[in-house]
Order: structure tokens, then sequence, then C-alpha cells
């Protein structure tokens, strides 16, 4: 809010008609009824020019009474505020000169309370027709009844960030934490559906489909499960048609701060009666970063000010499943031919590699038929327990180097893998110029690890320059049957997005663009190692193990 001690006022004479339901004084036990309830209103920057103000909105609203405990304050505009000491500011938004019944309640001992009424006729000036638009779908004001309908963003990462309340200079979107597309943990919420509507009086909001997800960061404060969602018995304004008020942005963070190298829009809305889209974190102003037909990105300021989150919401509901670019097939493996590998598609590498091909991986990887064959119309690599070499185990480690390398293109996996605990398999890509360049410098993709611990659980990763080694940009999806059943899985590589998916529900997604190095030649690997840094203990009683393929296909 403005600080009066800023602003010059000039105090006018405001002709206000009160209507009083004040009870008679009289004590009834320890229970008090407040009398003798007056409120006066100052409307900032009023004077005989400007009878209803400087267009700001803003008034100053002081009362009085005996016996009181409190002050609560209906402005009339759909929101509510409360006061102990009596004074309050309030900035009233509804574009032009609009009159306000502000019914004031001051409450006494045993909540009994007696309440005043006043009416003050106030000039708003501020208007941001565009982001109404954008908001409700409408083509203008006078488009009464259109509506727009908005979700989560949650085929993108980062739909929910957490950043400072202050920022450092123009430091206002530092993520502290953020989350990946389709997360597990918030997928409870990904139905949430938004409804802003353009009527006469001005814009509603309502959240028409639950239910709430109350982070660990609030949790605590209202003495509820974090980080999971709830419902109406918790977050008991998520329902129901809410109004709109519009305004001009009043953080620091708006003000003065940056998002994506851009400022923020300075505009801000607030849903009243304590409503809020989806988040539950006892607020309900949100500061408009940026705002398109498709887009909605707000931050909003944890009540307690503690934590500013950061939200992302999108006109075009998402759907994790997938909608493929690339469908020319334009190489496969069908292992269709009993015997070994093709040799026109496959190649091997062979032996311990670097320190456990850099993983601290305890195979020797051979090209016999022992670890690596095609039958039965799969390809079949066997992590055997055998001492071969001065290694205790043995393995298969299958690329097309040199006989198959592409850029671009959705490549797809019909995989079963291995149940044994310490293997770890892997269907990956390498960029193909890693011998020049060194890894991580040339990428590389992970379409699907499994680590030798969790055989209910597959991930996805990207390795290059500063996100190599335990650090690449990773997410996890459950695959409960992954070692008894055959499942797709896909990695769809674009010039601006890489994205994965098991059985063609996508689960992860990042941008790609020319500051990170997956816009060159890159090969396919599988192989299934043993120990090492996802393998981890290896089973005493371990003999062998496989992974089957189904088939591989890439599209462009």
């Amino acid at each position: 809010m403005k600080s009066l001690k800023n602003i010059y006022i000039v105090l006018f004479s405001l002709m206000a008609t009160f209507y009083s339901c004040q009870e008679n004084d009289h004590e009834v036990g320890k229970i008090i009824v407040p009398t003798n309830v007056n409120v006066t209103a100052e409307i900032i920057g009023a004077d005989a020019d400007n009878p209803h103000g400087d267009g700001s909105g803003f008034v100053v609203f002081t009362s009085t009474a005996d016996n009181e405990i409190n002050y609560q304050f209906d402005f009339g505009d759909g929101l509510k505020g409360v006061s102990p000491s009596g004074i309050i500011e309030h900035r009233f938004t509804k574009v032009g000169i609009n009159t306000y019944s502000v019914v004031v309640n001051a409450t006494g001992t045993g909540g009994v309370g007696s309440s005043t009424t006043i009416e003050v006729t106030v000039y708003s000036s501020f208007s941001d027709v565009e982001a109404e638009n954008f908001l409700t779908g409408s083509a203008g004001v006078d488009d009464i009844g259109s509506s727009k309908k908005w979700y989560w963003q949650a085929d993108k990462d980062l739909h929910v960030g957490l950043g400072p309340v202050e920022g450092d200079g123009s430091d206002f979107e530092s993520w502290w934490s953020g989350i990946r597309a389709w997360d597990d943990e918030k997928s409870c919420m990904y139905d949430n559906e938004f409804v802003f509507t353009r009527t006469a009086e001005g814009i509603t909001f309502e959240q028409t489909v639950g239910p709430a997800f109350v982070p660990g960061t609030y949790a605590g404060k209202i003495g509820v499960d974090g980080d999971q969602c709830h419902d109406e018995s918790v977050a008991i304004n998520m329902f129901g048609v809410k109004n709109i008020t519009i305004s001009p942005s009043d953080s620091n963070a708006a003000l003065e701060g940056e998002y994506n190298n851009e400022p923020y829009r300075k505009t801000s809305f607030e849903i009243s009666d304590g409503g809020f889209m989806g988040w539950y974190i006892g607020a309900s102003k949100y500061d408009i970063i940026s705002i398109t037909n498709d887009e909605l990105i707000v931050r909003i300021v944890e009540s307690g000010d503690d934590y500013a989150w950061y939200h992302k919401f999108t006109s075009t509901k998402p759907s994790q499943e997938a909608d493929y670019t690339y469908n020319n097939l334009v190489w496969e493996d069908d292992f269709n031919t009993d015997g070994a590998p093709d040799p026109t598609k496959w190649t091997y590498d062979i032996g311990v590699g670097d320190n456990g091909w850099g993983n601290n991986e305890v195979q020797y990887y051979t090209d016999r038929a022992e670890n690596a064959k095609v039958e039965g119309g799969n390809l079949i690599i066997t992590a055997k327990k055998e001492d071969f070499s001065g290694s205790q185990y043995t393995s298969a480690r299958l690329k097309t180097e040199g006989l198959f390398n592409f850029q671009y293109g959705r490549v797809e996996i019909s995989a079963k893998l291995p149940d044994a605990a310490g293997t770890w398999p892997a269907l990956w890509m390498l960029g193909s110029n890693y011998t020049t360049v060194g890894w991580p410098d040339s990428g590389e993709i992970d379409i699907m690890e499994q680590t030798g611990g969790d055989k209910t659980t597959t991930s996805s990763t990207l390795h290059y320059p500063g996100n190599s080694g335990g650090n690449g940009p990773t997410q996890s999806t459950t695959v409960s049957t992954s070692t008894s059943e055959f499942h797709t899985y896909t990695v769809e590589w674009k010039e601006d997005e890489i994205v994965f998916a098991v059985d063609d529900i996508v689960f992860f997604t990042r941008d790609n663009d020319s500051s990170i190095p997956f816009n060159h030649d890159f090969f396919l690997i599988f192989n299934v190692a043993m120990g090492g840094t996802l393998g981890g203990a290896i089973d005493a009683g371990f003999t062998e193990s496989i992974m089957e393929i189904d088939y591989v296909k890439v599209y462009q």
C-alpha cells in the first residue's frame, strides 16, 4: 500500500450517509457489545476540483467504537479487511466514478458486534483492458458473458517455482526450487480448472475443478500434512464464484524486478473471499508477470511474507498423451532374424573402459553370443557372473556409431528390463563428436535408465557441460512392471525441445537451443552395466539377468 507519510493529502469534506444497526449498550456476563460505532473516510487526492480523488482509488477508513476488540470491513467491491486499530487503507479499482457501501463491524468479547455503513464515491483511473481480455477471452469491455478456462502448464518444467519475497536488486525470479513437467507429487492438482468471466459488473473467478495443493511451507501454519492435495474441508474458499479486482502492482518485484530479462507487467489481480488458483497459501493477490492469449505467469506471496511462489498457467489443457511431430520412419531394427545382431546396424564397445566406463562399473563388455544375441524376435543382452579377462561379470554394449548417426527425430524402443539387484540397464544416445570434443561437451541423452535397487522406476536425463554426472536435468517415472512386461521408451528430440515418454505418456520435457550440445549428430547405445554409480550393490546370489528389446524405430 502507498505510504500516507509520503504523499500529500488534501482533505475534502466528505458527505456521507450512515446507516446504523447498533444495539443498545448492555452487558451479559462477560459478553460486552460494542457501542458508538463510527467511521470516517479520507479519499486520497480529493479536493474541490477532484471530489472523488486523484484516480488512484485509495481510501483510508478510520473507525472508532466503545468496548471493541477488532474491526471487520466489507468494502462493497467483493473484498474484505480486518484492522485491530480501526484504521485501514483500501484501493477501489473499478474504472470510473463508482459508489460503494462499506460496512464496518466492530466486534467485542464473545464475538458479538455492532455495525455501521458508510457510502463513498471514488474515482479510479487505472485499467488494463488487454489483461482483462486475455484472462476472460473477451474481445473488449462490451463482450459481456465471455469466459476462458485456465489450467496448470503441467507439460512444462518450472510451472511452479519458489523464490525470495525480496530480491537482490532486480533478482525477482530466483528459483530456490522448481518442478519438472508432470511432476508425480503435484499430479493431484493437474485437473484443476479456473474460469475467468467478464460480466456487466466486472470480472469473476471460479475454480470449477479441485482439489487444492498445500505446500509444506504453509501446511504447518494451518496444521495439515504438506506437499499434497486437500479438499474444501481444508481449503474452505476453493469453490464458488468470486470477484476479481485489477489494480496496479505495488510490490517491489513488480516495480523493480525482471523475469527472463523483461520487466513485470505491473498489473495485479486479487480474488475476493480468500479465493486462489489451486495453490493454497492463504493469499489471494497475484502480480501478473506476463500474460498472452495462451499463457499466464504470476507471482504470489505466501501469507506471512515468508516465500514468493511463481506459477504458470495455460489456456490449452495439457495432455500427457504424446502428440509427436516426427512420424516418418527412417531407421529400424525389429530383431526378427535369430543369431548375432545385424552387423550393418550394430557394433560393440569391448572391455572395461576407463575407470569402469567412468562410472565404476564392474563388468567386461564382450561381443559374444553369451552376452548379446537375437532370439525369438528380441535382442537379448545378458549380464552374467563369470570370471572373464580379469572381471567377475560380463555383459554387452551395442551401438550404432559409424553405422547410423542422426540429428533430431523420435526414437521409440520397446524393452523389458533386467530384474536382478545391481543391474543398470540403459537405452541412450551419445554425441557423435565425442572423440574430438570429449564428454560431456558432446552431449548425452539418456532415454531410459534404471538403478540396481529400484526396479519399479525409470528415469531420463540430459548431460552437458555444467550438468554432467549426477546433476544433469532428470526426471523419473513409475513403471511398476518394467521387468515383467514390455514398455515403450521414447524420446522426441527437436531443435527447440526434447520430450521423454513411457508408453506414450510424457513425463519429462526440456527446452533445446544453441547453448547446449543437442544440435548435431548422435548415435544409439544399448547396454546393461553391473554395479557402479547407478547399479549399486549387486545381489550376492546373482548369476545372470537379461534385458530384452523387441524393436527400435527412428522417425523424422
